[in-house]
């Protein structure tokens, strides 16, 4: 299931977005210029490795600082590969202009990497004792799902399922599809703790988490009505589909 495009209208250009595509891109495309031996030493030191935090003496005999709070921050930008990068990056183009509006460029940034790090500290405490390292955007991102979706519960996303050689398009209303993808995530999070699959694939609880502490969050940070711009007589208002008068 693919999401092609909302139908929120934006009164500004979405900057910050555009900055936090680059900046992931630029740091994926110099992690692709590196050797591999290095890419993986970039990867264990820059990215989140749980054990790091509840294991010191573990963490001290392969290299890593206990004490270093900085992976929880660098992982976010650290990808593994070409489907993993255009997976987060689209989705945040998806949904992040829409919420970028609403919250204005520093307020959506201050945010994005809130919701991030809340995400990374989820991670971190449900698999406490994992010495893989976690990587990518992916918290970050479902933080924007969960104010997305609670911020514009009501606006249309068209998503693409690709049958065979044939698309099929639909579209859902955001708070329901926000609900079944952080259903899906907790789901298949449990699953990973009963049969105690800790660390491995993919981070559930990092999801999860930044899913909640987006919606949290979402009211507190969004621009005061008299700061924004007055919506314009074609535009249309979340999502409703009609003109506004």
């Amino acid at each position: 299931m693919f999401p092609l495009r909302d139908d929120v209208p934006r009164r500004h250009f979405p900057f910050m977005v555009l900055v936090i595509v680059l900046i992931n891109a630029l740091v994926f495309l110099w992690e692709m210029r590196l050797p591999k031996e290095w890419l993986d030493a970039v990867t264990f030191h820059l990215g989140l490795v749980p054990a790091r935090y509840f294991a010191p003496h573990w963490a001290l005999a392969h290299g890593l600082d206990p004490h270093n709070p900085l992976p929880f921050l660098t992982a976010q930008f650290l990808h593994g590969g070409w489907m993993h990068i255009i997976g987060n990056l689209w989705v945040l183009w998806i949904f992040g202009p829409a919420l970028e509006d609403r919250m204005g460029s520093l307020r959506f940034l201050l945010f994005y990497l809130l919701v991030g790090l809340g995400a990374m500290v989820v991670h971190v405490l449900v698999n406490a004792g994992s010495t893989l390292p976690a990587i990518g955007a992916s918290g970050a991102i479902a933080g924007v799902m969960g104010a997305y979706s609670l911020l514009f519960p009501r606006a249309r996303i068209l998503f693409m399922i690709p049958l065979f050689i044939f698309p099929f398009f639909f579209e859902w209303p955001a708070i329901l599809f926000g609900l079944f993808w952080f259903l899906m995530q907790l789901l298949q999070g449990t699953q990973d703790l009963i049969a105690f699959n800790m660390g491995g694939g993919v981070a559930w609880w990092a999801h999860v988490g930044g899913f909640l502490l987006g919606a949290a969050l979402a009211h507190s940070l969004r621009l005061p009505p008299s700061r924004r711009r007055p919506y314009q007589p074609d535009e249309v208002f979340l999502g409703l589909g009609r003109p506004l008068h």
